[in-house]
Formats: C-alpha cells, sequence, structure tokens
C-alpha cells in the first residue's frame, strides 16, 4: 500500500506511545517517548503517552488503544515481554516481534546467533552468580585484561566496565552482578566504534563514535557534548560496505522488522567486530539513529512516521 495512504489509516486509529516503563533504562525511554510523540502529533497522528507500568494491560484496554509504538529501553518492554503481550491483545506494534526481540536483547544469544551466520564478534566466557570467577567456564587463561564485562540482559552500557587492569577485575564483576546473575567476559578489541542504523531493512550511513574520555559509557552516550560523532565514519567505502552488509545479514538472521542499532568495533587491520543489535534504539536528542537518518535525508519526524507505518502483529504475517 502507498505510503500515503497507509498514513491516512494511521491517522484515523488512537496511537499509545509506550514509554517510561519499570527497567533501569526508564529515563532514556521517557526522553525517547516524549521526543516520538511529540513528532507523531505535529504529524496528525492521534497520538497519546502511555507510561508501560504493570497495569498496562489496563490502561491499553481503557483507552481503546488501536496501534503501539514501542518506545521503551531495556527489560520489560525491549525484551519481547511487552510485545508478547501486544500480540495477545491483538494491538498491532512496531519494532521487531517477540522472539527477535528476545533474541537481541541477550547478549549470549545473540551472539550464538552472529557465531552461526559467521559474523565475527569478539571472543568470550560466561560467569554465573554465585560462582563468579571460580565458575568453570570463567577459564582463568582468558580473564587477562584488556577485557569488557557486561551483564547479558543489560542495555545502554548499564553495568559495564572496561577492565584494563586484572585489579579492576572483581570490582568489574562486582558492579555487573548488581544489574544481572549472567555476565558477559568479552575481549576487548580497540579500535573505531561505530554504529550501523538500520530502517525497514535499509543501511544507513555509519557514524564513528568518538567519547571525549575514552569510554563510550552511559554519560558518553547520553551527557550532550561528551562525545563526537562522525558521518560518515572514517572508513574507506569498501569497509563500509562490508560493516553495512554484515550488521543487514545480522539484522535479518534475527528476522528483525523496522528500526535497528548494531554496534560494532573496527580494528587498526581494518576487521570488524559485531557486539549487539538493539531492537529500539535510543530517540533522544543525542542517539544514534536520528543521526544516521538525518545524514541520509531523513528527517526526525518522517524517520518517526516511517516506524510507525511498520506496525503490525508480527503473527499474523
Amino acid at each position: 500500500m502507498p505510503a500515503v495512504e497507509l498514513a491516512a489509516q494511521f491517522k484515523g486509529k488512537k496511537i499509545a506511545v509506550l514509554m517510561g516503563g519499570t527497567s533501569r533504562e526508564r529515563e532514556i525511554s521517557l526522553k525517547s517517548g516524549q521526543a516520538c510523540l511529540t513528532a507523531l502529533q505535529a504529524k496528525g497522528y492521534r497520538a497519546l503517552p502511555v507510561d508501560a507500568k504493570e497495569n498496562l494491560p489496563e490502561v491499553l484496554k481503557a483507552l481503546a488503544v488501536e496501534v503501539a509504538f514501542v518506545a521503551l529501553h531495556g527489560r520489560r518492554g525491549e525484551d519481547g515481554t511487552v510485545q508478547g503481550l501486544l500480540e495477545v491483545m491483538g494491538i498491532p506494534y512496531t519494532g521487531s516481534g517477540v522472539l527477535s526481540s528476545a533474541l537481541a536483547l541477550d547478549k549470549v544469544q545473540a551472539k550464538r546467533v552472529m557465531e552461526a551466520e559467521m559474523i565475527p564478534t569478539p571472543d568470550h566466557r560466561l560467569i554465573h552468580y554465585p560462582e563468579g570467577l571460580s565458575s568453570p567456564l570463567a577459564d582463568p587463561d582468558f580473564l587477562i585484561p584488556p577485557l569488557m564485562v557486561k551483564p547479558v540482559r543489560e542495555g545502554s552500557t548499564l553495568g559495564a566496565s572496561q577492565v584494563d587492569k586484572e585489579e579492576d577485575l572483581l570490582p568489574a564483576i562486582e558492579l555487573a552482578y548488581s544489574h544481572d546473575r549472567t555476565l558477559l567476559v568479552e575481549r576487548f578489541i580497540p579500535g573505531q566504534e561505530i554504529a550501523a542504523g538500520i530502517i525497514d531493512g535499509e543501511a544507513l550511513p555509519l557514524i564513528e563514535i568518538c567519547p571525549g574520555h575514552g569510554h563510550y559509557d552511559y554519560a558518553a552516550k547520553y551527557t550532550a557534548g561528551s562525545t563526537d560523532y562522525l558521518v560518515p565514519a572514517r572508513l574507506n567505502e569498501k569497509l563500509a560496505s562490508v560493516c553495512q552488509e554484515l550488521a543487514l545479514k545480522l539484522y535479518q538472521a534475527l528476522d528483525c522488522r523496522g528500526q535497528a542499532r548494531v554496534d560494532l568495533i573496527v580494528d587498526s587491520g581494518g576487521q570488524p567486530y559485531f557486539l549487539e543489535l538493539n531492537t529500539i534504539p535510543g530517540m533522544t536528542e543525542t542517539s544514534l539513529l536520528p543521526k544516521a537518518a538525518a545524514a541520509a535525508g531523513i528527517s526526525f519526524n518522517d524517520l518517526v512516521e516511517r516506524i510507525l507505518l511498520g506496525a503490525s502483529l508480527k503473527t499474523d504475517i
């Protein structure tokens, strides 16, 4: 159906922008949701804000919501749980479906997909609570810095640490344990940090991330002016094309829909290493997907509308 006709259909529906929620990324989700809400209203859609808390089913039913624009980040929002609820309630929603969302948020499961698809990703090990460093999977020979320690099911680099010295390993593990019971210890790959944005299966220009203090952590992500973003990334045309193709391969392997952002590192030899895929990237003033879309000539409001027009029930497809 032509976009104009599709937009006309959606403008007759009541659209809930799901934001906030109960994850540790609640505050960022509220910012993303408000920005998307404003964009949709500016486009003439009947959009209203809905805080996705425990009473979400009752709220959606009481408001007679017909379409859900999902602007949630992290657990109980980006992990397939809300997507499953919307499927059961018969409410079309934006972005990826239940399985895709669950696989992408779980860093270990996403890595297994990468390995099966021969998409290069840094070598890694798991550490389970409460065994910690005594876990047989920890592999003491592997636990030699530099490393990244990450909670398996967390976003926005929450609970993640770069470990450059052996004495920093245990504090990093303890921090990650405060976010999850299973940790990913990953070989740190120095190089260019790259974000590959995707919308509806279309690769957007690559963004190079240059944090001011060395590591792209939570503060660097969400503090305006603390990080420089280069669009397009400083990669030769052939390497940039390879990165985009592999990002799309991961997007397709996970059966993603709508928007996504793939994070990767390109080392000094030009080898890309893929880290993760985000099915609901941030939509704040410092977020990467809107920057990539802008570089492709897609305004923020048009990007939000395009995401909306892809709303569907994935079980009906």
